[in-house]
């Protein structure tokens, strides 16, 4: 006889010779002692319990596996879940910017080594992250030949890897999201990682969904709220006018010759009101720039910066259509007198690349997000007072664009042609910039006051 009705659950206990946090389910079958370890308190507790309704439902249990006849392993029906996520990502990838790719990447990072079993040899974690981030998420002509350092963690990864099915287990699909609220040191994400990792999670098993192998998408039966974001523009990271001047003045004395460079490329994200990479993107055939009166810019591209491994150029910038709109679609940005003047003189002093790219260093590469980051600090170090330095006040470049709209806002100008300027919805506009929005306080305490006073 191979099962028997003689079963004896115990407690769950600390597993105490682990270095990291473990939890082990002790039960005695037919006078033999039997136990299973997990990662996760709430995993531990789920498998007891599965145990214990088996038992009160008179269950035979298998003196083979230690297991009631309704938990018995059943035949491999589909892919564990790494063996998913590289699916995944090779599907996505041909139809993915390369930030995108490095958002999906850094999502299954966190993902992967926490969806597992608890296998002996356990590499340590950045190996697992390595091995992950330079090899398996990799299409076939990126990655080469493993390297013999990671072999050891690639194998592990496929033998310990859960099956994608033990998702709808609400503890799996909770220990997953704990695993993308945490960071690599385990500390708390923030909300905005979060929020993007969860998004992957979701499409991933919308996915798994629509090829048919999950009956349903997990994330739906578990109650979980991802942290709550601002999703708002600080109004203390505003500049006014006078002190964008005063940190263009200073960047020029930034270096001998990059932050020269890189005064035209700050004054497009305060005056124009564009992103990092659509200034990165800019050309001179972009540029109507009349002697006399307002110019105008008619952004067609973007130059995105991402590692590497993540665009298809192999290089830091891939060129993109712009951000929200059609692959060909443009945007039309009239400029100011001072801007233009500004861009003349870029111009007459830099020329402009082959391309037409008017931003670059002197060896003709695109500045690196490090690079012009690097040239604000010092900026903003010879601009500004101790107190503001340490302030939120222009803490980023982007914080220009953010500056320029709030501007335009307060201006009066209305908020369609604002949003087609900076290429944003109007409902994202108003949303985003509502702090930004100066002396409405005053006119609807007036407004109110009136009211009363009939």
């Amino acid at each position: 006889m191979n099962t028997s009705y003689d079963v004896k659950i115990w407690d769950i206990r600390r597993n105490a010779s682990s270095k990291t946090p473990s939890y082990v389910v002790r039960w005695k079958l037919g006078g033999k002692e039997r136990s299973k370890t997990f990662r996760t308190k709430a995993l531990a507790e789920s498998f007891v319990s599965d145990l214990r309704q088996a038992t009160r439902k008179g269950e035979p249990f298998d003196l083979v596996t230690g297991l009631p006849s309704s938990m018995a392993a059943p035949a491999e029906t589909g892919p564990t879940f790494f063996d998913f996520a590289r699916s995944y990502m090779a599907a996505r990838w041909v139809h993915s910017a390369a930030r995108t790719r490095e958002t999906m990447t850094y999502a299954l990072l966190s993902l992967v080594p926490a969806l597992v079993k608890e296998l002996s040899s356990r590499p340590k974690d950045d190996n697992l992250r390595a091995v992950l981030r330079d090899y398996a998420f990799l299409p076939d002509k990126r990655r080469g030949e493993l390297r013999q350092e990671y072999k050891a963690a690639f194998a592990w990864l496929e033998a310990a890897s859960l099956p994608l099915t033990d998702l709808l287990e609400p503890a799996v699909i909770r220990s997953a999201l704990d695993a993308i609220a945490l960071c690599f040191d385990g500390e708390p994400a923030a909300a905005n990682t979060v929020r993007r990792k969860r998004a992957v999670l979701h499409h991933m098993m919308e996915s798994a969904v629509e090829l048919k192998k999950l009956p349903a998408n997990p994330l739906h039966a578990v109650k979980w709220k991802p942290p709550k974001a601002t999703g708002t523009v600080d109004p203390r990271t505003v500049v006014n006018p006078v002190q964008v001047r005063a940190l263009l003045d200073a960047v020029r004395q930034v270096g001998r010759t990059r932050g020269p460079r890189m005064v035209a490329m700050f004054a497009c994200m305060y005056y124009a009101a564009l992103r990092p990479e659509e200034a990165s993107g800019l050309r001179r055939q972009n540029c109507d720039l009349p002697a006399e009166g307002w110019g105008l810019i008619t952004l067609e591209k973007a130059r995105p910066q991402a590692n590497k491994r993540w665009t298809n150029s192999g290089e830091t910038h891939d060129e993109r259509g712009l951000k929200h709109r059609a692959q060909d679609d443009t945007r039309e940005i009239p400029i100011p007198p001072l801007f233009v003047e500004i861009l003349r003189e870029h111009i007459e002093t830099y020329s402009a690349e082959k391309d037409g790219r008017l931003f670059r260093t002197s060896k003709g590469r695109p500045f690196s997000s490090s690079a012009y980051s690097a040239v604000w600090r010092e900026a903003r170090r010879l601009a500004f007072t101790a107190e503001q330095v340490v302030s939120p006040l222009a803490a980023r470049p982007y914080d220009l664009r953010h500056a320029a709209v709030s501007l335009w806002l307060n201006a009066g100008v209305p908020p369609t042609e604002i949003a087609q300027r900076a290429g944003h919805g109007v409902d994202v506009l108003l949303r985003v910039y509502a702090k930004c929005i100066e002396g409405q306080r005053a006119r609807a305490n007036s407004q109110i006051t009136q009211a009363l006073e009939m």
